[in-house]
């Protein structure tokens, strides 16, 4: 793993498509009227090899079963992970086996296992290679034990960072690095010889200990190797800093050229470590690492620089997704051939950049863009007429940074247009501004209605360009110090500890209406409060999640009614001017207010679907479609933005009558049916959790699925059961605990239960209400979980606890809670249940450890209803 870094605070014939005027951005971001564009050339009769889609790998990105999410971590399908040692100590969790089957069942395709991570201390301690040795083979046994049919997707790292810890001065240790890298490669080859062995892994690309290592491997002889020497079957290295945007492509052609003069290879590449931590969760930064990756086909897997679990900064809470995962998304999305692109700038850190592919039996390009300041425009070639016809659709999304524990939902169209082709050449005009966004530009054969927008009004404001009462503007420059955790504008406003201290702004907005203020902000590991006034009165108490720091950024949502027209907004530590409210000490980065128009809506046409068991596009008529039947399956990733019911709509076109097969996070929708020929819906009224859910569509040959839709059903959840914890039956040592009047706790009434757990009696009980009989369910559990180890020198080591949710006389469920930063901070985290029984009550409960502490419970079943058109 990466070592901790010091941190302070401180004009064309084409056809032009310009897809103008997307929301509105932040004016500390914002591009002259008239900057010059910064011009991308994308061919699409270049063809650059298949898609790879290995830059998207992670460090740590699993903790435990269940964490980050499943259906999160399918969206993102990362192809490789590298994880801890089985049962090793240098982390609380992320075990490689424990994690397997989550990762495997995602699409995973290699797990790197950091062998050394055996060990509790970093740098790791050097007790002499026979103590590791013993390490070594206990747990390769384990794994070839416990995982026989699928060991050979376990890859072994015997050393990381040697340049760093253990072998630090070549001159002196090289020989002992050759002795213990051929003892461990041969313990490990002796208990399987079909292992594959990955290395050096070294902190930095050193070419001159690598050409010396490969030199050796290659001329002596490793027992168990099938060609007879000690040479890796992976390349592996770090790139851990901003230079490095602009130096691995030289890294990596002298590596390949290194190769070709010693005669081996060419091996397959991981950069098991890379980026800084102002590039995660920021798309304007990951582009730019996905680009490089992709270019040059390897696998690379994002730096952990803070907590285990989290997709490494790109999962919000448990299932929840944030700016940078849609890019993570878009880019496992990417199938067939890649394709030319060419940049302004090839090798210059914080530049534009892209990764674009065609599939041709989908006849569809995309291109994956952003990362720069300045407008961008896309100089498209190469749309054969064979593929894309003469006339196209092209669509805009755009995926912004919201925070590392800000939510994002499905990222809005912000532009579309229907264009004629000339020449195989057009232009999309991307403007610029927000220097953190990245866009996916989707481009089709025209079919059916031309498309268009759902991007809703916006507006954004750097909370550093407001008026500051008694609080202080900071720097945050992540160019200066890439380790600063990202921030937006590179400044943001603290030093909120007065009674007084207050940021006030204005906005401008269109019309009479309900809008969202999402407030990017940094609670530092508490719970905290703001008033916000409008127009000089209070209109409500904001109330702010703890957070893992001040610059480790959340997002918290408030709706507000507006007239039209100009409106002051004002955060403050106070709501009656004398009282500091509690927790009220919380930095401001971003003030994003965007129009509410009607309930919560998403429609995920087929073009967001990825496709299985022949499952293919289908573009004529009405526009595009998939073409089911037999094995094929349509998989599509909904974001819901709250806790609750939604109407899930699938639109299709049938041949004849038939089953629709719906599984919904795995579990099966029953009763939707085409139940004639022709133009037809079905519904499902579901219980969505807030986050991502993963949706998988089959059906009768014949039948065309457009796409689906979800729209927020918010009347239906009066069938919701809810019952305060402190009101169920509580046993053993659990208890009813009232929060002081000086926290900022959002537990509901002020009280909470807990010491849940930690022995087979400490449990609460919660009663089924009539008519919640035998059948699919959601548990959601609002809870809190501080638990963390404090050793560590850099990564926050966090620990997730567990419920027991047992129906009395049914069958138990284990719930898994992760850490969320303060033991009075209560997040909902939902748990699907199967109940067997008519009304067995749940018991919940952990005999052999403490559970979170428990402020509520919601029951509901997970389908209400169904409709078939």
């Amino acid at each position: 793993m990466p070592r901790p870094q010091p941190r302070s605070r401180a004009a064309t014939t084409a056809a032009a498509v310009v897809l103008a005027s997307l929301t509105a951005v932040p004016p500390a971001h914002a591009a002259a009227p008239d900057a010059a564009p910064d011009v991308v050339a994308v061919d699409f009769a270049q063809r650059t090899g298949a898609v790879h889609g290995g830059a998207t790998g992670m460090l740590y990105g699993l903790s435990d079963p269940g964490v980050p999410g499943d259906s999160l971590l399918a969206g993102a399908r990362p192809r490789t992970i590298a994880q801890k040692a089985p049962d090793g100590d240098q982390h609380p969790n992320g075990d490689a086996l424990k994690v397997a089957d989550g990762f495997f069942a995602a699409g995973g395709a290699e797990i790197v296992v950091y062998m050394q991570d055996v060990y509790s201390q970093w740098p790791y301690e050097n007790r002499g290679i026979d103590d590791y040795l013993a390490k070594v083979d206990t747990m390769v046994r384990k794994v070839v034990r416990e995982r026989p049919k699928d060991k050979g997707k376990f890859v072994w790292v015997p050393f990381n960072e040697p340049d760093g810890i253990w072998y630090q001065n070549w001159n002196t240790s090289k020989q002992k690095f050759f002795s213990d890298w051929k003892a461990v490669f041969e313990r490990i080859r002796s208990i399987d010889p079909a292992a594959r062995i990955v290395g050096p892994n070294e902190a930095n690309y050193n070419p001159g200990r690598l050409r010396d290592f490969l030199t050796w491997a290659k001329a002596t002889p490793c027992a168990g190797d099938q060609q007879g020497n000690c040479l890796p079957d992976i390349m592996a290295w770090h790139e851990l800093s901003r230079s490095r945007l602009a130096d691995y492509r030289g890294h990596y052609e002298d590596y390949r050229r290194m190769e070709r003069e010693l005669g081996i290879g060419p091996l397959p590449i991981n950069i098991d470590e890379y980026g800084n931590r102002r590039d995660m969760s920021v798309p304007g930064q990951m582009i730019q690492w996905i680009s490089l990756f992709e270019d040059t086909k390897v696998d690379a897997d994002m730096a952990y620089w803070t907590y285990a679990g989290n997709l490494d900064d790109h999962a919000v809470r448990t299932r929840q997704a944030n700016g940078g995962w849609w890019l993570l998304k878009w880019y496992a999305d990417l199938t067939g051939q890649t394709v030319r692109t060419t940049p302004p700038q090839l090798n210059v850190a914080d530049t534009v950049q892209a990764v674009a592919a065609i599939d041709e039996p989908a006849r569809r390009g995309t291109v994956l863009v952003g990362g720069g300041s300045q407008p961008v425009r896309l100089d498209v070639s190469g749309l054969a007429d064979a593929v894309f016809g003469r006339q196209v659709d092209v669509l805009v999304s755009r995926t912004t940074w919201s925070g590392y524990e800000g939510d994002a939902l499905q990222p809005p169209v912000v532009a579309a247009r229907r264009a004629a082709v000339q020449d195989g050449r057009i232009q999309v005009d991307l403007p610029g501004g927000d220097v953190m966004a990245a866009y996916r530009v989707t481009i089709v054969p025209a079919t059916g209605a031309a498309p268009a927008t759902d991007a809703p009004w916006s507006t954004s404001v750097e909370a550093e360009s407001a008026t500051l009462t008694a609080a202080q503007a900071f720097d945050q420059d992540t160019t200066a110090d890439p380790q600063l955790y990202a921030t937006s504008g590179r400044r943001d406003v603290g030093a909120m500890n007065q009674t007084g201290s207050a940021v006030t702004f204005s906005v401008t907005v269109p019309r009479d209406g309900r809008y969202r203020l999402g407030i990017l902000q940094g609670a530092n590991k508490i719970p905290g409060r703001h008033a916000l006034f409008v127009d000089g009165r209070l209109d409500q108490i904001v109330q702010y999640s703890a957070n893992l720091g001040w610059t480790y950024r959340g997002r918290t949502d408030v709706e507000l009614t507006l007239a039209a027209g100009t409106h002051q907004l004002s955060m403050r530590t106070s709501a009656d001017g004398a009282t500091r409210l509690p927790g009220s000490d919380i930095t401001l980065d971003r003030f994003d207010l965007t129009e509410i128009t009607g309930a919560e809506r998403a429609a995920y046409p087929a073009d967001e679907a990825r496709l299985s068991g022949g499952a293919r596009i289908t573009r004529e008529g009405k526009g595009p479609a998939i073409a089911l039947g037999g094995a094929a399956r349509a998989t599509f990733f909904l974001a819901a933005g709250q806790d609750g019911y939604y109407d899930l709509t699938l639109s299709y076109k049938a041949s004849a009558a038939g089953d629709l097969g719906v599984r919904l996070d795995g579990r099966e929708v029953r009763g939707l049916r085409a139940t004639r020929p022709g133009e037809a819906a079905s519904r499902a009224r579901v219980y969505l959790p807030a986050g991502v859910s993963k949706v998988e569509v089959s059906g009768p040959a014949g039948l065309e699925l457009r796409g689906l839709t979800t729209v927020r059903a918010a009347q239906a959840d009066t069938a919701i059961h809810r019952v305060e914890a402190e009101r169920a039956r509580l046993a053993g040592t659990a208890r009813a605990v009232t929060v002081p009047a000086t926290s900022a706790s959002n537990a509901s009434g002020g009280v909470y239960v807990g010491d849940l757990g930690n022995g087979a009696g400490n449990t609460l009980t919660l009663a089924r209400p009539v008519g919640f009989g035998a059948g699919e369910y959601v548990l959601l559990t609002h809870y809190a979980n501080a638990d963390r180890n404090t050793g560590h020198p850099y990564n926050t080591d966090v620990i997730s606890r567990f419920l027991d949710i047992t129906e009395t006389g049914g069958a138990t469920t284990r719930g898994v809670f992760r850490h969320n930063y303060a033991w009075d901070n209560f997040w909902p985290q939902a748990t699907p249940l199967t109940l067997t029984t008519q009304d067995g009550a749940l018991v919940l409960g952990n005999a052999g450890a403490y559970g979170p502490n428990v402020d509520r419970l919601e029951l509901a079943r997970l389908v209400l209803e169904v409709q078939n058109g």
